[in-house]
């Protein structure tokens, strides 16, 4: 028998994961879906670019996933990927009708998951389930905020910089009153839960001043937990009732007079390159970050003679790359990636990697 997270009046809770880019949001997701011990989850997936490479991923996992209209069989849930933009800035051209779906197959349904994009802001989101025609059927069991707890170490997204030692404090790259500051502040005053991921990455005295710093943004009453790759009982994530939607209005957030969210200081775009020599992509991709304001990566690669894929990821100059999956039957094996990053000189970032394809 599946176990009954639902709160009371039949509302099917949806759980919200928010968090900067690369903290570690779809690793969670991942986790949650691979341990759901029954549950029947929908999953929405929504990332900043031109492709949906966050969705690829989750359904690279081996975990279940499919696509919408795609065939049956056993099924942890159904995948709805949303990439045209973000899900705050498109929420009543996309969001709207993915919910009303949901709640038309409401009965086979146990919870839903709902990935942000890293540039989105989860507080419209969460306010669209104040809409009468998704608070018959939805309520928001928690905003779950994911933060990557070795780059708030590096002082890039410190909420108190008085807090963090000398040394980041001196740093000339450090922009307090940055976009990325005031949105990494909206995501922690959105939070009903707060994950700091990665803790494997840093020490013990470096943990307790990032759970400091991230206190310090946060109502007594909202818990902080630590977690390596996501893993967390589910019991921690799920069923935690806090009906967000009922309060999300009293949360402070920069943007809440802002209609355009500061979306327009972020570029995005994708560069296709033909099978290239892993240790080439990633020194390239190291130059590039030196020299380019890039903040995030993430794609996929074909290695020449190569029967698997490789998944690339980056965070600032921290990249990870491991085989995911083969090669399916039919399928154009190329490198595809795709950049994030604020005034990225494009033309220079497609100059930088065209010797890979020589």
């Amino acid at each position: 028998m599946n176990q009954d997270t639902r709160p009371a009046l039949g509302k099917i809770p949806a759980t919200v994961i928010t968090g900067f880019l690369g903290s570690g949001k779809t690793t969670l997701l991942r986790h949650v879906l691979a341990n759901a011990a029954g549950r029947r989850i929908a999953v929405i997936v929504n990332e900043f670019g031109e492709l949906g490479i966050d969705g690829d991923i989750l359904r690279a996992c081996g975990i279940g996933c499919e696509d919408e209209g795609g065939e049956g069989g056993e099924q942890a849930g159904q995948l709805y990927e949303l990439a045209n933009g973000c899900m705050c800035c498109t929420v009543q051209e996309e969001f709207f009708p993915v919910m009303q779906q949901l709640a038309a197959r409401r009965h086979e349904i146990d919870a839903v998951l709902i990935e942000t994009s890293g540039l989105a802001l989860p507080k419209p989101l969460v306010q669209a389930f104040q809409w009468p025609e998704i608070a018959g059927a939805f309520t928001v069991d928690a905003v779950v905020t994911v933060v990557d707890t070795p780059a708030a170490a590096a002082g890039q997204f410190a909420a108190h910089p008085e807090a963090v030692d000398a040394q980041r404090r001196a740093d000339p790259n450090l922009d307090h009153e940055s976009p990325l500051h005031e949105l990494f502040e909206d995501q922690l005053s959105a939070a009903d839960l707060v994950v700091l991921n990665k803790c494997d990455l840093v020490g013990a005295a470096t943990l307790a001043e990032v759970e400091a710093l991230v206190r310090a943004e946060l109502p007594p009453a909202v818990k902080v937990v630590h977690a390596t790759e996501g893993r967390l009982p589910l019991e921690v994530l799920l069923g935690l009732q806090r009906a967000a939607e009922t309060t999300i209005d009293q949360r402070a957030s920069h943007h809440d007079h802002d209609e355009d969210h500061d979306h327009d200081e972020f570029d995005s775009f994708d560069v296709a390159l033909p099978p290239v020599e892993r240790e080439a992509l990633i020194a390239a991709l190291q130059q590039l970050v030196a020299s380019q304001p890039i903040l995030r990566t993430k794609g996929f690669a074909a290695l020449p003679g190569k029967p698997m894929r490789l998944l690339v990821q980056g965070v600032g100059a921290r990249f990870t790359h491991h085989f995911d999956r083969p090669w399916r039957e039919g399928e154009e094996r190329c490198t595809r990636l795709v950049f994030i990053g604020q005034g990225l000189d494009e033309a220079a970032v497609r100059a930088a990697l065209a010797p890979l394809a020589a």
